[in-house]
C-alpha cells in the first residue's frame, strides 16, 4: 500500500513538472524570439536624471524640455519653468 501510495507521488511529481515546463516553454515563445545570445533583456539601464532649477522636479534628460546655457544643457519639467526661468 505504501509503496503505491510513493509511486503515484512520483508519478505526479513528474507529470506536474512536465506540465509546467511545457506551459513555461509556450509562454516564452509567445513573447517573441530570445535575443541573440539567447538570454532575454532584463530590467532597463538605469537613467542619470536632472533636476529642473526652477521647481526642482527630476526629469528624464531624453523627455525633458531643455536649452542650452553657457555650452551645456538645462533641463525643464515644463513650458512654464523654461519661461521663468528665461525671464530671469
Amino acid at each position: 500500500m505504501l509503496a503505491r501510495f510513493l509511486l503515484l507521488l512520483a508519478l505526479f511529481v513528474v507529470i506536474a513538472r512536465t506540465f509546467w515546463r511545457f506551459i513555461d516553454a509556450v509562454v516564452r515563445g509567445a513573447s517573441g524570439p530570445a535575443p541573440q545570445g539567447g538570454r532575454r533583456p532584463g530590467p532597463p539601464a538605469a537613467v542619470k536624471m536632472s533636476q529642473c532649477p526652477v521647481c526642482g522636479t527630476y526629469v528624464v534628460p531624453g523627455k525633458a524640455i531643455s536649452i542650452v546655457s553657457g555650452g551645456s544643457p538645462i533641463y525643464f519639467d515644463s513650458e512654464k519653468c523654461r519661461a521663468e526661468y528665461q525671464s530671469r
